[in-house]
């Protein structure tokens, strides 16, 4: 079934209209045809500006200079027979303005399809969405959570837009920090394979192995600086670490043992983490097997071939093969991005990851062995990565082969994204740069405030400063389930203040439902290009642009429904059906309309109407912001709706069939905006 809405489709005809009346009166194609949205309702439903291109290119063709206006005037009668449009005004100096029959709008959009109701053929072009990402050596923080929200939220818009879409989390488990997690527990701790599993099973739920790693791998860093975290990094120390890697990357000995140990047990961790915000993911590709089943070797022999890469004899670079590239030419700033191979003979991120975005686009001719990792309470099963064939299960289905890749990556590593990219279509022109989709992002810091609330101690310095970075690796900062559970417990102490009789499950349920939408709606709303200051009252508030501000009006329009009466509604929703074939019930129907006050109720419809156009600029545009916005302009306009009108006790059948319609629409639309954002109405707040 079509995600194309009502809207879209009507939007649809009246471009193909003009289309056609542009081609039979001016003989002039016109690919793409604008679409404006008046400011104000009373002004239109659409406005086209068309007639304006069409007489810049009717001068070009011929030299005749026409009026915008008067060309508006011949394309209005194209549009005027349009069902659901009620009449089409020229305005200003040559706008088309199209006013819709919201008698017949109304009752088209109540029958629509719920949104989120809606499913897709799985026979589309593919696209994947790899996100989170985090590095399996400790707990994730507040940084993960921006990569992760963002990227679970643009698969749900993606979804929702009608696209195949599939979830990838990259493992990273033979990197420095996994190497450095373990050069802890083997020089600090002096712990093998089986102390380290024995911690494992001894640690309190409260302290869990990756908050262990989280505090360890805080004091491997001033290890490397011998307890001093401003020194610089002993040389004889870091060799432990490089001695580390060589043994990780090698594989077949005790310290990759330990290593493949450590960096799955964290992973088991981030899930669980992810999973209390609703984020899942379809397969977790592994560093390791990129190695293993020398994905690289295959890209790198391609590479070679194509004269894409270069061995250095001299310089800097001498022993290494690299990337040429005219990125940011002129400066020494990311010189070493662009090696691929350094001189010792080891592989860097760039390189890996030009092999790894091969085979999601299934260019690269090879694959990995999978085995199931985690099974989600929905039976949603998340596959793993393996080397070793009699590992296999034949049952996984069938990864990468994406038609476009999107990596949700911060921006820091845009210059490494773009030499992957250049790479990757250099190799597969038929792919095109377009293939490789970097959604960048900025950080998320801390309010001076929040660190307050979680304990961090913070100079006077520190204190004035409008947000305060993180460290992992000096201990500065913030567990993700720390902020959450603190948000959870902020959130219970605001449900038991409205809702002191609800069932304690019931009040844990809300409060996590709140806390999730707060946190998840706070990440969402700025722009991917924006840095964010997380701030605990700014995020829970339930006023101003926040998540428990949009699933209070959500939960608003429930309790409208909750409170009608069954009979009172099935009457209603029947005299808004009988306005599809009965001309006088149709015209009492117009008449709600009517004047300044129906032009508000009216904005509130079109608003919920646009939704599925919204949803589908923000899968465009890579920005799930867009919907969050609409999101909140949304549960605004509802609730001015929701103060101003007596719904339940209107005495007037036809306007309370109105409402109750328009109540009904706003609901459902809102909703499934929140669901799209990731986030749950509560039955309460």
């Amino acid at each position: 079934m079509s995600t194309r809405s009502t809207l879209q489709k009507l939007q649809t005809e009246l471009r193909a209209r003009l289309a056609r009346a542009a081609r039979e009166r001016f003989g002039i194609a016109l690919d793409d045809i604008a679409i404006e949205v008046p400011p104000r309702v009373a002004l239109g439903d659409l406005a086209f500006p068309v007639a304006f291109e069409l007489a810049r290119r009717i001068k070009q063709a011929t030299g005749e200079k026409r009026a915008p206006r008067q060309i508006a005037e011949e394309l209005r009668p194209a549009l005027e027979d349009v069902a659901s449009v009620r009449r089409v005004e020229v305005a200003g100096a040559g706008y088309l303005n199209v006013f819709f029959d919201r008698a017949a709008l109304l009752v088209t959009l109540s029958a629509e399809t719920p949104f989120s109701e809606r499913t897709e053929a799985d026979d589309r072009p593919k696209r994947i969405v790899e996100h989170t990402n985090i590095n399996p050596n400790k707990a994730a923080h507040i940084g993960h959570l921006r990569n992760a929200v963002l990227g679970d939220a643009f698969v749900r818009i993606l979804r929702a837009a009608g696209e195949r879409v599939e979830v990838q989390n990259y493992i990273d488990n033979t990197g420095v920090q996994v190497a450095d997690t373990v050069v802890g527990f083997i020089h600090l701790e002096r712990m093998t394979l089986p102390d380290v599993r024995a911690l494992d099973q001894s640690l309190p739920p409260d302290r869990p192995f990756d908050y262990y790693c989280w505090d360890l791998y805080a004091r491997v860093g001033l290890f490397y600086r011998n307890g001093d975290p401003d020194a610089p990094e002993d040389a004889d120390k870091l060799r432990l670490r490089a001695e580390v890697l060589h043994a990780i990357e090698a594989g077949g000995n005790d310290v990759a043992e330990l290593a493949e140990y450590v960096s799955m047990r964290i992973v088991e961790c981030h899930l669980k983490t992810m999973q209390r915000l609703g984020i899942e993911y379809d397969v977790l590709p592994r560093e390791s097997e990129i190695l293993h089943l020398r994905f690289w070797e295959r890209a790198f022999e391609r590479l070679k071939q194509a004269g894409v890469v270069r061995y250095e004899t001299e310089g800097r670079n001498a022993g290494c093969w690299v990337m040429p590239t005219d990125l940011h030419k002129g400066t020494e700033e990311h010189e070493a991005d662009k090696i691929l191979v350094r001189s010792n003979g080891t592989v860097t991120y760039a390189g890996k990851d030009i092999a790894y975005q091969l085979w999601k686009l299934g260019l690269l001719g090879l694959d990995f062995y999978y085995k199931p990792f985690h099974t989600y309470p929905n039976g949603h099963i998340a596959w793993v990565t393996t080397s070793d064939a009699r590992e296999h299960d034949p049952s996984a289905p069938k990864f990468g082969g994406g038609a476009t890749v999107y990596n949700v990556i911060d921006a820091r590593q845009s210059y490494t994204q773009e030499v992957v990219r250049r790479a990757v279509a250099a190799l597969a022109p038929e792919a095109g740069e377009r293939a490789s989709i970097h959604l960048a992002y900025e950080m998320v810091a801390l309010s001076p405030a929040a660190c307050a609330e979680l304990g961090i101690e913070l100079s006077d310095e520190d204190r004035a400063r409008p947000f305060i970075e993180m460290s992992g690796r000096k201990g500065l900062g913030v567990k993700a389930d720390d902020l959450i559970n603190r948000l959870e417990a902020n959130a219970r102490r605001e449900v038991e203040a409205r809702h002191a009789d609800l069932a304690e499950e019931e009040k844990l349920k809300a409060a996590h439902q709140i806390a999730v939408g707060a946190l998840r709606y706070f990440l969402l709303k700025w722009t991917r290009n924006s840095v964010i200051a997380f701030d605990f009252k700014e995020a829970l508030s339930f006023d101003g642009e926040t998540g428990p501000y949009c699933q209070y009006a959500a939960v608003r329009a429930g309790s409208i429904f909750r409170k009608l009466d069954a009979g009172k509604r099935a009457r209603a929703e029947e005299l808004v059906r009988r306005a599809a074939e009965d001309e006088q019930a149709a015209e009492a129907l117009r008449r709600v309309f009517d004047g300044e006050a129906g032009d508000e109720l009216w904005a509130l419809v079109m608003l919920a109407a646009r939704l599925e156009e919204t949803t589908a600029q923000a899968a465009a545009m890579e920005e799930p912001a867009h919907l969050a916005k609409y999101a909140f302009q949304l549960a605004k306009t509802f609730n001015l709706f929701y103060h101003r009108h007596r719904i339940i006790s209107e005495e007037d059948e036809t306007r309370q069939a109105a409402l109750i319609a328009i109540a009904e629409l706003a609901r459902n639309r809102l909703g499934a905006a929140l669901a799209t954002l990731g986030i749950e109405v509560p039955e309460r707040m």
